[in-house]
This record gives structure tokens, C-alpha cells and sequence, in this order.
């Protein structure tokens, strides 16, 4: 079956508006306004979730042996990134000094400088990431802070191919109940579960619908109906809330409230509007991200945890918007280069795996 190019140009778009995202919330927070912060939201992780329900179908075999597969790939990316951080920690204190490493840290925030700097190696921060509870890797704060989408990702992609497989003829049912909760939290607050609950409510919901429309097309008629209500909900929110309530759109996303879901909505159906319309023919970068979109996820962690360090120095140098551009360009660069390097240390991973399990197979 011919790779459909528009869902990698699509997965492709949506990794360089995470790595914009990273850019402006971690390192930007000492100099992008809160405005264009906010609006970089538009653009966000929902699509991720929705191309998946674009491109899964019911084989429960061939979706549990898939996210095995990442489960390991994760599993490498996180040993690698132990092993750099904690030799980071060694050659700082042994060479620079406590001082230097606590000034070092210090530049991410006051929030992650870490309590304690030590040179022996914390073995259960490893084992609780293999197990996706992401405790601070302190080198590179950024990693950590944006893999609460793949625990996400994991469950509901376990919860979805089981319902698509075995309930098809219910899963408009189940994106009602999905839909329904994601109100009924908003609606009662108090009754909002902590967890993983309400995010999986929301984006198993967005990953089953998506998976409705798979191979179908949005009716020309209907296009100006869904852009028109949530231009109308836009402006009712400027004209009851003011610009204020949209200013509180990141504390709408953790857990993922009603602001959110309208504001992320913006993209979503621009996804679907696009899908079966927009036709890529040819590769380009664009769709090297996309192919290779867990890569760049990994790798923007890294790259955006060490444009701190070219951003904070710079920050009053320059119009916050010209260090911006140039801030999310050199992080685009960077993240492209771990991300190459990180696909080739995953094969030679993997050969070592093999090699491995080869070796130490029992003969019959």
C-alpha cells in the first residue's frame, strides 16, 4: 500500500510546532510575551493523536507489537540520556566544582536547580522511566517535562485498536462517552480525577473520531459551519472573558480543560478539512520529520534544553522577536541533528539486541 505523504507532511508540520512550542515556553519564558505564547498553542500535540487514529485500524497483534517496539526504542533514548546526565554530573563536580554545577542549573530556573548533586549514579530515576513515571532528568529539564504525551499515547492506543477491533459498531458510543466526561469535568471540577483520566477521556475521543473519518472526506457545505462556530466561540470568549481567560491557556492543557479543547480545535479541523484534499506527491524535509517524528520528539528535548544556554545570555541583546526566530532555528538545527544521530543509535541499539538474544538463546 502507497505511504499517504500528507499524513507525514502532516506529523512532519506538527513536530516543528512542538519544537516552536518548547521554544517559547521553556527557554522564552524570560522574553516571548504571553500573547504569542498562547497562540502557539493552536498548533499542538492533539494532531499527533489524531493522525494516529487516522492510520490505525483493528489489528490488535500488529498495534501491541508497534508500541513494543517504541516501549524499546524509549527504553534506549532514556539510557542514553541517564548515561549523559550522569557523566555530565561527574566531570562538572570532579573539574568545575558544586558551585559551577548549582550557577550551571541555575539557568534553566530557579525551579530545576536540584537539591542535591551527586556523582553516584541514581539508578531508580532510570527505572522509573523505563516505567513512563518521568522524574527530572536535571540536564536536560525539557525531556521529561514533554513526555507526559507518550504514557498518554500508550494507554489510549492500547484502549483504541481493543475498541475499534472489537466494537465497531460502537465507537461513536464510546466518542460520545469520551466527549462526555471531558464536559462533565469541566462542567464539575471538583469531580475532575487526577491521573491520566482526563487526558484519556479527551484524546481517546480525538483518536476514535479521527479514526471515523479515516479514508473519508469533510463535505465542502460543512466547512464554513465548524471554522464559523468556533470563530463564534472566540468571540463570545473576548466579549464575556476578555483576552485574560486566554492568557490561562497553558494551566487549560494539564489537565486538558474546556478552554483547550476549543482552542485545539482550530487545528484539528484543519487537519480533517485537509485530509483527502491536500495532496503531497513529493518528499521533502517536512516529511522526514514526519516519518521520523519520535526522533525529532526525543531529540527536541535535548535541543531545547540547550538553547537555554543561548538564550538567556542573549535575552536582552536583541528585539525578543528577532532572538525568537533565531532561537527556534538554531533549535530546529539542533533537534535535526540529535535526531539523525539518535535514529542510528537506535539501529546499532537494536543489532546489540539481537545480537544479544542470539547469543544467550537456549538450544533445544
Amino acid at each position: 500500500m502507497k505511504r499517504d505523504l500528507y499524513i507525514d507532511f502532516a506529523k512532519g508540520f506538527a513536530t516543528l510546532s512542538i519544537i516552536f512550542i518548547h521554544t517559547v515556553f521553556w527557554s522564552g519564558q524570560f522574553y516571548v510575551p504571553t500573547e504569542l505564547r498562547v497562540l502557539s498553542l493552536l498548533i499542538d500535540v492533539p494532531l499527533f493523536y489524531a493522525l494516529s487514529g487516522l492510520t490505525s485500524g483493528g489489528n490488535v497483534e500488529k498495534t501491541l507489537y508497534r508500541l513494543l517496539k517504541l516501549q524499546i526504542t524509549f527504553m534506549i533514548f532514556v539510557t542514553l540520556l541517564f548515561f549523559l546526565d550522569y557523566l555530565f554530573k561527574v566531570l562538572g563536580l570532579n573539574v568545575f566544582g558544586l558551585a559551577w554545577m548549582q550557577d550551571f542549573y541555575s539557568t534553566f530556573g530557579s525551579k530545576y536547580v536540584p537539591q542535591s548533586i551527586s556523582d553516584v549514579p541514581q539508578w531508580q530515576n532510570l527505572g522509573n522511566w523505563y516505567l513512563h513515571q518521568y522524574t527530572n532528568a536535571d540536564t536536560f529539564p525539557v525531556v521529561m517535562g514533554s513526555f507526559w504525551y507518550l504514557k498518554v499515547y500508550f494507554i489510549l492506543t492500547v484502549f483504541g485498536v481493543l475498541i475499534i477491533r472489537f466494537f465497531p459498531k460502537h465507537i461513536n458510543w464510546f466518542i460520545t462517552l469520551c466527549f462526555g466526561l471531558t464536559f462533565l469535568f469541566n462542567v464539575f471540577p471538583h469531580y475532575y480525577p487526577t491521573g491520566q483520566v482526563g487526558y484519556v477521556a479527551f484524546y481517546l475521543g480525538i483518536f476514535l473520531m479521527a479514526n471515523k473519518l479515516k479514508g473519508k472526506k469533510i463535505p465542502n457545505k460543512i466547512i464554513p459551519v465548524l471554522y464559523g462556530t468556533l470563530i463564534l466561540i472566540l468571540a463570545f470568549i473576548f466579549l464575556t472573558e476578555g483576552k485574560e481567560l486566554l492568557m490561562r491557556m497553558n494551566k487549560a492543557k494539564f489537565p486538558p480543560k474546556l478552554l483547550y479543547v476549543f482552542w485545539s480545535s482550530f487545528s484539528l479541523v484543519t487537519l480533517f478539512v485537509l485530509y483527502n484534499r491536500l495532496k503531497i506527491s513529493k518528499e521533502s524535509i517536512v516529511t522526514f520529520i514526519g516519518k521520523n517524528a519520535i526522533f525529532f520528539y526525543f531529540a527536541q528535548g535535548i535541543s531545547s534544553s540547550l538553547v537555554y544556554f543561548i538564550a538567556v545570555p542573549l535575552q536582552d541583546s536583541m528585539p525578543w522577536w528577532v532572538l525568537m526566530i533565531l532561537i527556534y532555528l538554531i533549535n530546529v538545527a539542533l533537534a535535526f541533528a540529535i535526531a539523525v544521530a539518535l535514529k542510528k543509535f537506535d539501529a546499532w541499539s537494536w543489532k546489540i539486541l539481537a545480537f544479544l538474544r542470539k547469543k544467550t538463546a537456549s538450544v533445544s
